[in-house]
């Protein structure tokens, strides 16, 4: 089915940011992977709460910082509904996915694995889902391990649920890749984590632009997102959390609202999810996140995952015509997000010739260096797709790519 028409332009309309042009030519922005835009209903809610009820939460009688209050909890309600958790207080506020990844690294980790204890993790992973927990292996004793993934940019389950023992203390794994747009099987691989005793944690950063997450048929024990990746604004992400996993673990952070009372000789913890809430949250950011969900449930999952599969399949096709170029990644299931190069160009000299011509892709490793060195290269470009872009801005890619290829020669 192709989705054109007034129901895009509708949508289109939302997003100030796409009518400007960049050197003389309409934007296209195909960066989403990086960052979304934002729609002008987001922007409302931010100038809403600065203007009218900026307060700070939870501590305050009067009016303004009960609305404020209100609204950061209606925010967390928000998306407890949204991913499907049962509480929501299982809905902890961070920073964002990376925060959240190290908040469990730290929080969970440091308490409960000690020396031989395996965590698993795959080779498609954003340094933000390697470096915490080489960093907990050299603070505990625990092996890093990695599953492969094959020349499709997926990963390989036999080796995935071979690789999993009674030495397995965590898994932890992409939904879906920043780089490739490969979409992991999670809700199988978690199955097979936890029968081999081992708790499992999401990466979820790239995977709510693009298809509906449940994280109770998931069963994640975690799960990490960001707020700037799904409409939302920076600054603002979320660890999901099991309640058990949750009072289980100590605070990762000390400091003001965490705390239930202190005195010079005990500390006692406030209960969830402020536990893992120190200090003066991002109030506005929580309450944007809210306004991002609302949009996005306005929006219509189903119509972003249709969408996202009309752009993977149209776009894709079209890439074929572009002369020497190659797809890093071909998943069976995938994002409509591609990473490819285009002949033996430098990624950075396409990407600056696309730029000149208003059409906006990310060029680099994509932070995932052990990945890109599994297939021998330095780097890709990569085109990523949300659901406000349409056939044109795959139209104008090509076109830019086909110009970028004449001028390299």
């Amino acid at each position: 089915m192709h989705i054109e028409g007034s129901h895009m332009d509708r949508i289109r309309q939302d997003f100030p940011i796409l009518k400007q042009k960049v050197y003389g030519h309409e934007l296209v922005y195909l960066d989403n992977a990086a960052t979304s835009q934002k729609p002008r209903q987001l922007m409302a809610a931010i100038d809403d709460f600065y203007s009218r009820y900026n307060s700070n939460i939870h501590r305050g009688v009067h009016y303004l910082s009960r609305q404020a209050t209100e609204k950061y909890e209606e925010a967390r309600a928000k998306v407890q509904h949204f991913i499907g958790a049962e509480h929501a207080h299982e809905i902890n506020f961070v920073r964002g996915t990376t925060e959240a990844v190290n908040l469990v690294a730290q929080a969970y980790g440091r308490k409960f694995l000690k020396r031989g204890d395996e965590i698993l993790i795959t080779a498609l992973e954003h340094h933000s889902n390697i470096v915490p927990w080489q960093m907990l292996a050299e603070q505990t004793g625990a092996v890093l391990k990695v599953a492969p993934v094959n020349s499709r940019g997926e990963v390989e389950l036999p080796a995935y649920r071979d690789m999993l023992g009674e030495k397995t203390a965590l898994v932890s794994l992409a939904h879906v890749s920043n780089a490739l747009g490969s979409i992991n099987p999670v809700k199988e691989m978690v199955h097979l984590a936890h029968d081999a005793g081992a708790l499992a944690m999401i990466d979820g950063a790239q995977a709510l632009l693009h298809l509906p997450v449940d994280v109770q048929d998931i069963d994640a024990d975690f799960y990490a997102f960001s707020g700037h990746k799904m409409c939302g604004p920076t600054g603002i992400g979320v660890l999901y959390a099991k309640e058990k996993w949750l009072e289980a673990m100590d605070p990762y952070m000390g400091g003001g609202e965490m705390i239930s009372s202190v005195t010079f000789e005990k500390t006692r913890y406030a209960g969830l999810p402020y536990k893992f809430e120190a200090g003066t949250p991002n109030i506005a950011g929580g309450i944007a996140l809210g306004a991002a969900v609302d949009y996005l449930n306005k929006t219509g999952m189903d119509f972003i995952v249709q969408h996202d599969r009309e752009m993977l399949e149209y776009a894709g096709n079209r890439l074929k015509e572009v002369p020497g170029l190659r797809i890093i990644g071909q998943s069976k299931e995938k994002s409509a997000v591609f990473s490819f190069l285009l002949a033996d160009h430098h990624p950075f000299d396409v990407g600056v010739l696309l730029d000149q011509q208003g059409v906006a892709i990310r060029t680099g490793h994509h932070c995932c260096q052990p990945l890109m060195e599994l297939f021998c290269i330095e780097g890709t470009c990569r085109a990523s797709f949300a659901f406000y872009n349409n056939r044109e801005d795959a139209d104008r890619l090509i076109a830019a790519l086909q110009r970028a290829a004449a001028i390299l020669g």
